[in-house]
């Protein structure tokens, strides 16, 4: 029989519920053949739909569980992903019509294993629907936090940071985390961001003149960003004119070239998707570029992708960049180093829901393993950029204070010399300098998204003397 669901919302269920058995994830599942077969509208509603369900997913579960006949029951992931995809376009989509929701919604748990859960479904969604507190996304109000005191208690703290995460959505411990380390403000900052569907950033190949057909604004740091505002990419991308690539990614990749513009060998250790590989490419003509990653399948899409003019310079190597045993050979060396990811959040929903604190102290010794690994390449007089998508202090500053104790000759650079050696040479743009100093802390570049208008980002460059 013919299913009755609309295309959007059928393929947009089928979606959540493998992100929710499985560790796909969602920037896969919306550029599949599914997804580009549907019209321009329906992808747009499926992203939406997708990426709206897992960002508020916290706080529709609790809403769920309000209207539970028993608020700690376990439900099954096909009830449970029918349950927040309906409730998010109940309270967050004000165009879409109710009664649509609700048939759709009935209608996918009728045909999952789990049919007799529709009466169920049927019965929290109705209850959502005439509740009285309706949220609109944008329209969150901002929780009454406040600024932290000398005087503050901790457990007041703890509870504000308990109450901020209810309200946007985030894990509590996170939350309390980017509180302690960056304040209230910086933390209430980061949570916004994570909500709103990030801007399409573009690297451009010709900064003064941008693609036709593209409507857009000048980055916010560098002269080769464009933020997109409207039109069609696929005809500036089938011609090499533009990359997508978050900014903050892309300034990293200009201070590894700046920390070491005459190499003549480089390493690019965890390389794809590439975007940062390219940018060494184009910064540094004439060096031999070997780029490396663990999974052969990352690497093959990065060739695919990469410029022709680019791709001919670049040797690619499928390893793991922590068992790599290198001799000293290397100028530059770049660790984009495996993350939690706390930075991409905004463009990566799902990570908030997987990632547990325990996490950080696993991804820190792998962390620390890549780096050793890396230093053994490096001729002397080198430089290894270390960077990760983290705002978490055991993936940044504490990998590097593990790494400066084991090794001697090992010295961290100042930062604020490669920037303003990428002002003066016009790649960073006349306020990009002064924005990048609203976070300076120490020798590290970081940026803070919701801060920055851009994922939450952090480098360090290591010289070995």
């Amino acid at each position: 029989m013919r299913s009755t669901i609309a295309p959007a919302r059928l393929l947009s269920y089928r979606i959540l519920l493998q992100i929710a058995i499985s560790d796909a994830h969602s920037d896969d599942l919306l550029h599949t053949p599914a997804v580009d077969a549907l019209s321009s509208q329906d992808r747009n509603l499926t992203t939406n739909l997708v990426l709206g369900s897992l960002r508020w997913q916290l706080a529709l579960d609790a809403r769920i569980r309000e209207f539970l006949a028993r608020p700690d029951a376990k439900l099954s992931p096909e009830t449970a992903t029918a349950l927040r995809l309906g409730a998010y376009q109940l309270l967050h989509l004000d165009r879409v019509p109710a009664h649509a929701v609700l048939h759709d919604s009935v209608e996918l748990v009728k045909q999952s294993k789990e049919r007799g859960a529709a009466g169920m479904v049927n019965a929290v969604l109705r209850k959502i629907q005439a509740s009285e507190h309706r949220t609109q996304g944008a329209e969150h109000r901002t929780p009454n936090t406040g600024h932290r005191t000398q005087g503050t208690r901790p457990d007041a703290a703890i509870s504000a940071s308990v109450d901020l995460a209810a309200q946007w959505a985030h894990p509590a411990w996170m939350v309390e985390r980017w509180a302690h380390r960056y304040g209230d403000e910086a933390a209430i900052a980061i949570c916004q961001w994570d909500q709103e569907p990030p801007a399409v950033t573009l690297r451009v190949s010709a900064p003064n003149s941008p693609p036709e057909g593209l409507e857009t604004e000048p980055g916010v740091f560098l002269a080769s960003a464009r933020r997109l505002i409207r039109g069609d990419l696929g005809p500036a991308l089938r011609l090499a004119q533009v990359r997508v690539q978050d900014e903050a990614s892309q300034l990293v990749a200009e201070i590894a070239a700046a920390a070491a513009p005459e190499a003549a060998r480089v390493l690019d250790a965890c390389a794809a998707p590439g975007g940062k590989t390219a940018i060494l490419a184009e910064r540094l003509p004439n060096a031999q570029i070997t780029a490396v990653d663990i999974s052969r399948t990352r690497l093959d899409t990065m060739r695919r992708l990469l410029p022709a003019t680019l791709r001919a310079e670049i040797r690619f190597e499928v390893a793991d960049a922590a068992a790599l045993e290198l001799q000293p050979e290397y100028d530059l060396i770049l660790c984009d180093v495996p993350c939690g990811g706390t930075g991409t959040v905004a463009r990566n929903p799902e990570i908030k829901l997987r990632l547990a604190e325990a996490d950080l102290a696993r991804q820190h010794a792998r962390q620390v393993a890549i780096v050793r690994a890396g230093l053994k390449g490096l001729k002397s007089g080198g430089r290894l950029v270390y960077s990760t998508c983290s705002l978490e202090p055991e993936e940044n500053e504490s990998v590097l204070s593990e790494i400066l104790t084991a090794s001697p000759g090992v010295s961290i650079l100042p930062i604020e010399s490669l920037l303003d050696r990428l002002a003066e040479t016009g790649v960073l743009n006349s306020g990009g300098r002064e924005r990048l100093r609203t976070t300076q802390d120490g020798p590290f570049l970081r940026t803070l998204s919701g801060i920055h208008p851009c994922d939450g980002f952090f480098a360090a460059v290591l010289a070995l003397n």
